[in-house]
């Protein structure tokens, strides 16, 4: 396991290369490239001034160098290992440093702090959306697999196949039209993270002296991600749940759950100790897609709830070309992806004893 695991560790490299080029490239040839973004913040200059900006992203980034060039320049700043740039402008000696995400060109700020403010929002909805999700969704697929072919399992069936062929893009318009609309119910709020006036009310729900009951920040911030988690969780709640109840029931029909039962075992235990720890195999091949999910999956549901996460960082800086914040992102997402599938390898060996890597 442990020769494995090297292996692949020492794969990442190349295929991080590999992907982060490819995406370099393909931005830095599309039409426009990085000086559109550019030239956007340039209307109004002096010439002089604009000559002095230009300078000083060609000093910064390259821009006036050959796209392979620009590649190495940008690897060398994100990477924790190289030539660190000194204050003359001129590249240190080979050692490890710090790595430098770079700046924003449309919003001249620093790519990590924007990451920064993003990241918890998203990692916000993931945390309350995928526990709910996994966990609701393998019950009701074990219990559907149990009752096979009764009332609840054709109902769920039917009911799951119709929820998840439903687009994110329309469910979330339909929520924000009816569930969030004055003319209709008006139960939800239609965008946003929390109340205006949010700072200045209590943590908790709480009666103020004039005897109204104050539902503090707590319940206004989970009021107002009601609707994008709901949103964010139904498609993968009805997928997880056909998934659990097909593995469930290809486990049932297996040898060692009919030895399990020969030996007088209770269906409890042998549907909880045998049938369930062989059945998450495909749940943990899906969970590998998890954490590069959790970065930038939710770029449909920030969007239409303008909510300020990865998602909509990453929308963003694709309508304004920004050149550093996207690949920020895209590598961030490839680590992950990359340690979600090496994760999930691991956990095969752990619920499966068959499962060997030496």
């Amino acid at each position: 396991m442990l020769s494995y695991i090297v292996r692949r560790l020492l794969l990442i490299v190349p295929t991080l290369l590999g992907m982060t080029a490819l995406v370099f490239f393909i931005v830095a040839l599309s039409p426009g490239g990085v000086g559109a973004a550019l030239l956007s913040q340039e209307m109004g200059m002096r010439p002089s001034e604009r000559e002095a900006l230009r300078k000083y992203y060609n000093e910064r980034y390259g821009l006036d160098k050959p796209i392979v060039v620009q590649y190495g320049r940008w690897l060398n700043s994100i990477s924790p290992i190289g030539f660190p740039k000194r204050d003359d402008g001129k590249l240190g000696t080979f050692r490890v440093k710090a790595p430098d995400l770079g700046e924003s060109y449309a919003r001249g700020r620093r790519v990590d702090g924007m990451i920064l403010e993003a990241l918890p929002v998203t990692l916000l909805l993931n945390a309350i959306s995928l526990p709910l999700t996994y966990g609701i969704a393998t019950l009701v697929g074990i219990y559907a697999a149990r009752h096979r072919g009764k009332l609840f399992d054709t109902v769920s069936g039917s009911f799951f196949l119709a929820l998840w062929s439903v687009p994110v893009i329309l469910a979330g318009v339909l929520m924000i039209g009816y569930l969030a609309n004055q003319q209709y119910f008006k139960w939800f709020p239609a965008a946003g993270l929390s109340d205006m006036l949010a700072g200045s009310k209590p943590f908790f729900p709480a009666r103020m002296p004039s005897g109204e009951f104050e539902p503090g920040w707590l319940l206004d911030r989970l009021w107002h991600l009601a609707l994008p988690v709901l949103c964010l969780s139904y498609g993968q709640f009805a997928f997880l749940s056909k998934l659990s109840r097909g593995a469930v029931l290809e486990n049932m029909r297996a040898d060692f759950v009919r030895t399990a039962r020969a030996k007088g075992l209770g269906e409890r235990d042998v549907l909880f100790r045998h049938v369930l720890s062989n059945s998450l195999i495909p749940l943990i091949t899906q969970a590998a897609h998890l954490l590069p999910a959790m970065i930038a999956g939710s770029v449909v549901v920030e969007t239409i709830f303008s909510v300020p996460g990865m998602g909509r960082l990453l929308v963003d800086s694709i309508k304004l070309k920004d050149r550093e914040v996207f690949l920020s992102i895209t590598l961030i997402a490839g680590v992950l992806t990359l340690a979600g599938y090496l994760l999930a390898d691991i956990l095969y060996a752990v619920v499966d004893p068959r499962v060997s890597y030496e």
